[in-house]
Parts: structure tokens; C-alpha cells; sequence
């Protein structure tokens, strides 16, 4: 290909700055890991490449080109090209990539500017920017972050917090699931891979405007993607601030969040009865998933009340009874838990209070950096 057409090995400036990304791999391989801005517009499908792939097994890399072109050829290349225009007509900052920054992003960026399409290619592609995560911002940029932490039980609103204050990253949204056993979304969560990438960027992104990185509290786990190693430290090590609720508000909390939105999400996707017995399967699920921290008595009892409760809300729209369960969870299995968890942190607490108390204070000392101090309590 020609040496003339541009390329990129700038990574840093591509994730920092969200530059579109147009992805050329096979769907399985975009489907295995991807970055947060980029768009699958193949060169060639799974078959086809499986079929290029055999060819150069047989006969050699020269057998499989030929292969290659007769298989994008004619009028497939040219709705390939097409796609591939409409996206760079569309996006003007681009970046081009494949698998390795090979054969087939060459291919692409040549057919791109025969048709007076010019777009840059990312030296060694995918794995390149993959490693780079890796390395570069989970091995070193992660470990020195400004983070600030959002602490607080189970039903406080910590993620309608985060997002009143400065500079946040939700790290439950990148996630595509809320973190507890009760938190799978409609959304599929992203692969392992794919959320790193989307994590590190969006750490990165934020670090970037120079003031501290507002994240909530998390575990090891977010359903069942885990956060890389380096910034479980960071969280356990932060300086936080803790949200305090009444119990009422966190069982309304809970009551929106898990039974009412959640029940019209599957209500929509499934149909009205499919999609309220899907709802059910749910909520009786994420129970049996804590049943053997719970125990055998007390997981059978909150599954009667939760059973009676979900006939109630499907016959009559009554929800008294959710909130009878969602009540004993809180204060009998979640609450102890987090007490516990918190009570290892105490020191770095930084203020504990309400919504437009953390909303107030973070405001004001946002441009400056995050240091513990003694804790602050709401009147």
C-alpha cells in the first residue's frame, strides 16, 4: 500500500480526546473486546474471514489475498465503501483500525482514498491500543488518581448523587448492571475486555480536566465484571464522602429502582404477561442468589413475601408488600454488611450527610485536591 496514507501511533490523544473510532475487524472479534468510541463496520464477515483464514492455511498469504478480494468484491465492496464513506462523512476526526493495524486497515484506508476519502490508520491496531490500556492507564495512570468516593448504604441514591457532582464516572453504568445481587440490567454487560477499556477511558477522560474523580464505592465485583486490580486500591485507599438516607427514602429507593422501573422494562421488551413472569424470574432469582448468607428460614421467609408481593402488584398494582421485603433486606442483610465494610474506612471519611448537603460541599471544594480529614456529620 501506499507509504503515503497517515498514520497514528499517538494513543494517548485518541482515548483522551474520544476520537471516533472506525473498527474493520470481523463482528466476533469487535464482539470479544472493543474501545469506547469505536464502530464495527467490517471489512469482512465472520465467514468470510473464517474462509480467508482456511485459504492461507492450505495455500499461503498470496492464495488467501485473492480469496479475500473475490469475497469483498464488486457490489459488496462497493457497499462496503459506502458504509465506510457515510462514517468518515460523518465523523471527520476518525481513527482506522484492525486487529494488528495489518493488511485489512490498509486495504480500507487505500479503498477510502481512491475515493478521496482520507482517514488515518492506527499503527498496530487494536492490540496496540488494548496494550496501551493496559500498560499505560491501568498500570500507571489509574494508581495516581484524584478519586473522591461515594459511599453509603444500599438505597441511599449513591448513583443519583454521583451524578450531581463534579467531574463524575459511573462505574455501575459502565458496567451495565447496579452491583448487587439484585442488579442485573435489560442491557448485556459488556465483555471483561471491553470493560477495562471503557473504565481506563473513562478514568482517563476525567483525569484529564484536572480536578478530583468523583466514582462510587465498589467492590471486586460489578455483577460479574471485575474492576482491574489497581483501581480496587484506589478505591479502598480514597478519601469519601458517605450519603445518609432515612430508611423510607431507601425503600422507596429500592422500590423504584428494582420493582417499578424494573417491571416496566420487561413489561416493554417481553409483552405485558411474558414480560411481567420474566420481571418475576428476576426478582425471585437475585433472592436465591444471597440465599445461603441469608439462611435457609429467613431466604424462605422473604420468598414467601416477596411471591405474595409480586401477585399483589400483577393483579391489583399494590405494592405495600415490596416493601415489606425490601425493608427486612435492608436493615437484616445489607445494612450489617456495609456497616462492616465502612467501619474499615472510617479514617478517610470525609463528611457524611444528605443529598443537597454532599451536593453543596463537593461544589465547593472540587478544585481542590481530595486529603482526609476529620469527618464531617450532618446537623
Amino acid at each position: 500500500m501506499a507509504s503515503e496514507l497517515a498514520l497514528t501511533n499517538d494513543y494517548a490523544d485518541l482515548l483522551r480526546n474520544g476520537h471516533p473510532l472506525l473498527d474493520v475487524r470481523a463482528p466476533m472479534e469487535f464482539a470479544e473486546g472493543t474501545l469506547p468510541t469505536a464502530h464495527n463496520l467490517p471489512l469482512m464477515t465472520d465467514r468470510e474471514r473464517e474462509q480467508v483464514g482456511i485459504r492461507y492455511k492450505e495455500a499461503g498469504q498470496r492464495a488467501a489475498i485473492e480469496l479475500g478480494h473475490e469475497l469483498v468484491g464488486g457490489q459488496v465492496r462497493e457497499a462496503r465503501i459506502a458504509q465506510w464513506v457515510d462514517f468518515v462523512n460523518r465523523h471527520p476526526q476518525a481513527r482506522l483500525y484492525c486487529s494488528r493495524g495489518g493488511l485489512r486497515s490498509r486495504i480500507v484506508q487505500q479503498w477510502l482514498k481512491e475515493t478521496g476519502v482520507t482517514i488515518p490508520r492506527v499503527a498496530g491496531g487494536y492490540k496496540s491500543l488494548r496494550r496501551f490500556v493496559l500498560d499505560e492507564l491501568i498500570g500507571h495512570r489509574i494508581p495516581e488518581l484524584p478519586l473522591m468516593v461515594v459511599a453509603g448504604r444500599t438505597g441511599t441514591g449513591k448513583t443519583r448523587l454521583l451524578h450531581q457532582l463534579p467531574n463524575p464516572v459511573d462505574l455501575e453504568g459502565l458496567a451495565a448492571h447496579r452491583g448487587s445481587s439484585f442488579g442485573r440490567t435489560l442491557t448485556p454487560q459488556p465483555t471483561q475486555a471491553s470493560f477495562e477499556n471503557v473504565v481506563a477511558t473513562a478514568l482517563y477522560q476525567a483525569h484529564a480536566r484536572g480536578v478530583p474523580v468523583h466514582v462510587e464505592d465498589e467492590g471486586r465485583l460489578i455483577g460479574r465484571r471485575v474492576l482491574p486490580l489497581p483501581l480496587q486500591q484506589r478505591l479502598a485507599e480514597s478519601p469519601r464522602i458517605v450519603l445518609e438516607q432515612p430508611n423510607e427514602t431507601r425503600v422507596e429507593n429500592i422500590l423504584e429502582d428494582y420493582v417499578i422501573d424494573m417491571s416496566q422494562a420487561f413489561m416493554a421488551r417481553d409483552g405485558t404477561e411474558a414480560g411481567y413472569e420474566a420481571f418475576r424470574s428476576f426478582l425471585l432469582d437475585a433472592l436465591g442468589r444471597i440465599r445461603k448468607r441469608l439462611g435457609g428460614l429467613r431466604h424462605q421467609q422473604l420468598e414467601a413475601v416477596m411471591q405474595e408481593a409480586l401477585t399483589r402488584q400483577w393483579h391489583s398494582g399494590e405494592l405495600d408488600r415490596h416493601r415489606d421485603w425490601i425493608r427486612t433486606l435492608l436493615t437484616d442483610y445489607y445494612d450489617p454488611m456495609y456497616d462492616y465494610q465502612l467501619s474499615q474506612r472510617d479514617s478517610r471519611v470525609l463528611i457524611q450527610g444528605g443529598f443537597d448537603e454532599l451536593i453543596e460541599w463537593a461544589s465547593e471544594t472540587s478544585l481542590q485536591p481530595p486529603t482526609a480529614q476529620k469527618p464531617r456529620r450532618s446537623a
